[in-house]
């Protein structure tokens, strides 16, 4: 009995062992084949994961080798672009400055009877003889000893007017601004017109020649075309002889008007931050084949009576309310307002006409004298519109006639008009108005 149990026990033994077995070898062929299935998805991860270690060397390598960039070329230089044409001007040399000896003057057997003021307007009280230009602007006496104020015959146009204005108020005025706001007003007002009584009693009894007054100039007559009428500010710098500087601000202004034109010329001082006029100029007249024909200018100074110049056309004559003396008329006449826009009209009209002296009969506010005008040269000067290229002409003092220097800029490429005026006086004060502003006007405005 105990060999069929170890024959049945090895048996069962064996047949254990053989389904175990079995049951291995089916594991295992599942195993393969699920790996076998998935095969596919492990070649394709294998090679993108190849790809990018791939990429990722390149790009190590590439960041290590400098590959040189080419310099770009350069670009060709522009060619210059053509210098803007001047505009025409006359080949002018320049001629020497030089005074002129005075020219002889008719004396009269009797002086000429003074005219007669305008009726609508009344003579107003002149200062006391000697009385300086300070103490009448200030309203107090003059120093004893001081000097009189200078003849206000010295032929100085519009800068001169404005440098006689600043001689003899800046000082005075300085002292009476310090309650000032804005103009001063005194030049600006509407003032009696002096008459020659008035006047003589503030100076000595006119001499025969001035009462009388030269005899008709010949002047010569010009090609003119008017500037357009416009506005036009400067800047006033004058220095006095004892070295004393006032600054200040000048208006030259004209306009077309129904009966003709109407030049103002205005200039004060800045005294603090306050402004004081001290000078008024105003001529009216016509427009002619000779350009402007003043037929009246008044002059209001601060602290003086107006003053008043008549252009006679029917008579032929020049008159003033401030003496006896009687001008002959002669064509071009112009006054000290008219004359520096009568300058711009000539050298407008023909630039040729600037090649030679150019002769003015001025009218002022006690007589009247020939201006001869010169060019000096071209220069360019600064101003607040920047660097101008300009014309410069020169009126030297004349011995025996006006004792000061009158130099005027004229810019061509503004239309001629003048940019800067300077005037000198014998004294050795210099005052000079520089541009800094002109606006053109429309007919009308």
């Amino acid at each position: 009995m105990s060999t069929a149990y170890a024959t049945t026990h090895r048996r069962g033994r064996q047949l254990a062992l053989g389904g175990l077995t079995i049951l291995l070898h089916v594991l295992v062929l599942l195993w393969f084949c699920g790996q076998a299935g998935r095969m596919p998805d492990r070649a394709v991860h294998a090679a993108r994961m190849a790809h990018a270690t791939h990429t990722a060397r390149v790009s190590m390598v590439a960041g290590l080798v400098v590959v040189p960039v080419p310099a770009p070329h350069p670009s060709p230089p522009m060619p210059p672009r053509p210098a803007l044409a001047p505009p025409p001007l006359p080949a002018v040399i320049p001629e020497p400055v030089v005074a002129t000896p005075p020219a002889p003057a008719v004396v009269s057997a009797a002086p000429a009877p003074a005219p007669a003021p305008p009726a609508s307007l009344s003579p107003a009280p002149s200062p006391a003889p000697g009385t300086d230009d300070m103490a009448a602007v200030a309203g107090a006496p003059a120093a004893p000893g001081s000097a009189p104020p200078a003849p206000p015959g010295d032929g100085t146009a519009a800068a001169g007017s404005a440098g006689g204005a600043f001689r003899g108020a800046a000082r005075g005025a300085a002292g009476r601004a310090a309650g000032h706001t804005g103009h001063g007003g005194g030049a600006g007002r509407a003032g009696a017109v002096q008459s020659y009584p008035d006047a003589q009693a503030g100076t000595s009894a006119p001499n025969d020649a001035e009462a009388a007054g030269p005899a008709a100039v010949p002047v010569r007559r010009y090609k003119v075309d008017l500037p357009p009428p416009a506005d036009i500010t400067l800047d006033v710098a004058r220095t006095d002889a004892d070295g004393a500087r006032w600054s200040g601000e000048a208006r030259l202004s004209w306009r077309i008007t129904p009966a003709g034109y109407r030049i103002q010329v205005e200039a004060g001082i800045r005294v603090v931050l306050a402004h004081v006029n001290l000078l008024t100029l105003v001529s009216e007249g016509e427009v002619g084949d000779d350009g402007f024909v003043p037929i009246l200018m008044t002059e209001k100074r601060r602290g003086r009576a107006m003053t008043a110049t008549h252009f006679n056309r029917r008579d032929g004559t020049l008159t003033f309310s401030a003496s006896a003396a009687t001008v002959a008329l002669a064509p071009g006449a112009q006054d000290k307002a008219s004359v520096p826009l009568q300058l711009a009209a000539i050298a407008r009209g023909d630039p040729q006409q600037l090649s030679g002296n150019i002769d003015i009969l001025v009218g002022e506010d006690r007589d009247a004298s020939v201006f001869t005008f010169m060019v000096a040269g071209r220069e360019t000067i600064e101003t607040r519109l920047g660097r101008i290229a300009a014309w410069h002409l020169v009126r030297p003092p004349r011995p025996g006639s006006y004792g000061s220097r009158l130099e005027l800029w004229l810019a061509p490429a503004y239309g001629w008009y003048p940019v800067r005026i300077r005037n000198v006086d014998a004294s050795g004060a210099v005052t000079t108005q520089t541009v800094n502003n002109i606006v053109i006007k429309q007919a009308g405005s």
